[in-house]
């Protein structure tokens, strides 16, 4: 754990300059408008450690499968997001020294991220080798109002000299991607342009040929004297230099105004010149009139999503900060962009779409925007179900079998550690059940007679193929299986998975059989587009999942994680050192294959989802075995075993687990914040107070609240959109209010009681 920044209900903040904490402030102190993201990088030259990082939604690379030795069916390429040509720099010369916090002594420095406002500030004095003070100001943000544009206010004081200070404002399509297989560069045929007060950058990726243009302008508010400005034209690099006369005790202010655009909103032939109608568009209004309304869509976005939390200031900062990375991660009004585990703020995991955003996204985008957003999530995964059924193929299914790759960004799968790509089956289970999540939250039934059924026919006929008859059992196994721990490879009947392929079959088959009359021409388009025998296959499915094997151990009354599960040596996470975790960190992998330790819930996965199968002596049982092995080494894992715990009225424990998942990246739990922060579990976050601590569910179309609260809480609100409703939920030690701010009145289950709220009314339970 690595706990550097203060602690505030609305802010980030960094006080003093750390360099071993920068590249993890870089993560830390990201911004993004769903489009496009930056990490925290200084605008100034520096020449300490860094990771820079601008990445462009949707725009990535297929980098070629580095591994010792390929097999069949192997991904040819891991898709990655790219390091982008990077639009932020300015760099400053004081006299003809670099301003660079490597070398310069720094004093005053803070850093703020604050997120009512998504407004990235900066600040510090700092003192060159030969003695020259400058105070530097500095504001930048991406714009949530116009979604190609990002302004920057840098400004620089000179507080014991008058002198020469030169600006270079520049952009810099010279960059690589860190987790290059091949330290390759992903971009090529450069186009630039420069002119005295703007610069234009063109470029276009190898293989994927996605083009991209950025484009500059600038503006300076100064009583000092500019002298001269040289344009800087190179292929790769362009800018300007601008000299300015500076006067001790004067404030020089430039105004960066930057245009973001690619191919996958613009023609590429009419690109370059977008580009400078979109720079016009931008550099009509100024710096403060684009963050008035930046500020108001931020506004708008924390009416319907923020949760206030009174009397547990790090916990209010926690979930505003996981709120926040969402909501500039992803918004939604692009159903080919998805949610990458490390949004725009790393490159870590490729930035490919993974099994998270089913499991965990889409029940906070459901609650907290608009239904499109949810179903824009789901439609990404319709459209490539050719792909799915072509990487099902390759793994030697057929007749339309569909397996959604682990990781993707265009529908195939580019994942490279094979017994992940292969093995981690259970990501198809996630993609159905965020189906059923959606149809059951919002009552679009109409989403599974036209593009829901056949993604739940390819995954059931993937499931009826991967299961085997066995012999010995009389029953149906599924072997050779990675379950969401993954520090277990290659298991047989792994719980979770047996689980939800049998859950899936089960869908698809009451899916067939609720809309065959109603919908009976639209079914029978979609039987007849994907050659579905419905009296063949629905025989089948039944006769699996009437059979189908799901391990379990009568005599602790637990289901198995997987066979032999107890056969290894049984140690509690508790009793290891803490300074062996985490376990990934210091341990080889043959011990953790070898260990009882689980990386994330597996087991207590399936009960999450499927909880209302289980009496609460069941789940209990499951919850204290195997949390109490559960080294929580996924950022995924804590959240679950938070809502379980407060579901079992085990406050503490939900408590403890909810900060965990909260702060997992503003205090560094598992040391890994500098390679990005974990996006798709800070959905997890969210769910851990709504669904933990506020007990919500939807039941036959009816939304549930069982509200509990932390001790150390004085009271918790939340917002949450229910179909033709807007709830508030105000929970505090004695009572819950909720205020329906809708037109038309909503029943609701509150603590297993039917009560009606009228439109426009607050009740008090």
């Amino acid at each position: 754990m690595n706990k550097y920044t203060k602690t505030d209900e609305w802010c980030i903040i960094e006080e003093g300059f750390k360099p071993q904490n920068q590249c993890s402030s870089e993560s830390i102190f990201s911004i993004g408008n769903g489009r496009m993201g930056q990490r925290a990088n200084f605008e100034e030259h520096y020449s300490g450690e860094t990771l820079l990082g601008t990445y462009i939604g949707g725009v990535y690379y297929n980098d070629k499968t580095r591994v010792g030795w390929w097999k069949n069916g192997y991904p040819e390429y891991f898709a990655k997001v790219l390091n982008a040509p990077n639009w932020t720099g300015i760099n400053i010369n004081i006299n003809g020294e670099v301003l660079d916090l490597a070398v310069c002594r720094t004093e005053n420095f803070v850093r703020i991220l604050n997120m009512k406002e998504g407004l990235l500030e900066r600040s510090f004095t700092a003192e060159t080798p030969n003695g020259k003070r400058v105070k530097v100001s500095c504001k930048r943000f991406i714009s949530m109002a116009d979604k190609e544009a990002a302004l920057i206010s840098y400004s620089v004081k000179p507080l014991n000299f008058s002198g020469e200070i030169t600006f270079t404002p520049y952009i810099d399509g010279d960059v690589f991607n860190k987790d290059a297989n091949y330290d390759e560069q992903f971009w090529e045929s450069y186009q630039s342009e420069a002119d005295n007060g703007s610069a234009t950058l063109y470029a276009v990726t190898k293989k994927t040929a996605f083009h991209v243009c950025l484009g500059m302008k600038y503006s300076f508010e100064t009583k000092s004297t500019i002298k001269k400005t040289e344009i800087i034209s190179k292929t790769k690099f362009v800018g300007n230099v601008i000299t300015i006369d500076a006067i001790e005790g004067e404030e020089i202010r430039m105004i960066k105004y930057v245009a973001v655009l690619s191919s996958l909103n613009h023609e590429p032939n009419n690109l370059q010149n977008d580009t400078q109608n979109a720079l016009a568009r931008i550099t009509a209004q100024t710096f403060e009139a684009h963050f008035e309304a930046h500020k108001k869509i931020w506004a708008e976005i924390w009416k319907h999503s923020d949760i206030v939390i009174n009397g547990d200031v790090e916990a209010q900062q926690g979930i505003r900060f996981n709120i926040f990375q969402l909501n500039q991660t992803y918004t939604g009004d692009d159903n080919r962009l998805n949610i990458g585990p490390k949004g725009f703020t790393g490159e870590k995991y490729g930035g490919g779409t993974y099994w998270d955003t089913e499991a965990y996204c889409v029940p906070f985008y459901l609650a907290t925007a608009s239904a499109e957003v949810g179903r824009n999530l789901l439609l990404y995964r319709y459209k490539q179900l050719d792909k799915a059924i072509e990487n099902a193929e390759k793994l030697g299914f057929s007749g339309g079998a569909a397996l959604y790759p682990m990781v993707t960004m265009d529908g195939t799968e580019s994942h490279n550690e094979w017994e992940i790509t292969f093995e981690e089956i259970h990501r198809n289970g996630a993609i159905a059940y965020a189906i059923h999540n959606y149809v059951n939250y919002t009552g679009d039934e109409e989403y599974i007679t036209t593009y829901g059924l056949p993604v739940l026919i390819g995954i059931s006929r993937f499931w009826a193929q991967r299961c085997t008859w066995s012999e010995e059992r009389e029953m149906y196994v599924m072997l050779g299986i990675t379950g969401p721990n993954e520090y277990e490879n290659n298991v047989n009947n792994n719980w979770y998975t047996n689980k939800i392929a049998k859950w899936c079959m089960e869908y698809t088959m009451f899916c067939v059989e609720k809309y065959a009359e109603d919908k009976s021409e639209a079914l029978k388009a979609i039987f007849s587009k994907y050659n579905f025998d419905r009296e063949k296959e629905v025989t089948q499915w039944r006769k699996i999942c009437e059979n189908m094997y799901l391990p379990e151990n009568k005599t602790k009354g637990i289901f198995l994680q997987q066979d032999n599960y107890l056969d290894k040596e049984q140690i509690l996470a508790a009793d290891l050192p803490s300074e062996i975790r985490p376990l990934n960190q210091h341990w080889s992998w043959d011990r953790i294959l070898r260990s009882c330790f689980i990386k994330q819930a597996d087991v207590l996965q399936g009960i999450f989802f499927f909880e209302e199968e289980y009496d609460l002596d069941t789940i209990c049982r499951n919850f204290d075995f195997y949390e109490a092995r559960t080294v929580h080494e996924s950022s995924l894992s804590p959240c679950v075993h938070s809502i379980l715990a407060s579901k079992l009225g085990k406050s503490e424990k939900a408590y403890e687990l909810y900060l965990r998942t909260a702060r997992l990246d503003l205090d560094d739990y598992n040391n890994e914040a500098h390679e990005g922060l974990h996006i798709t579990s800070m959905a997890g976050t969210w769910m851990s107070v709504v669904m933990g601590f506020g007990g919500l569910r939807v039941r036959n179309g009816v939304l549930c609240l069982e509200p509990v609260i932390p001790a150390a809480w004085q009271s918790y609100t939340f917002n949450v959109f229910f179909r033709d409703h807007n709830l508030k939920v105000q929970v505090s030690k004695n009572k819950c209010s909720i205020l329906n701010n809708s037109e038309k009145p909503l029943n609701i289950c509150f603590k297993n009681n039917i009560i009606q709220i009228q439109a426009n009314q607050n009740k008090e339970l």
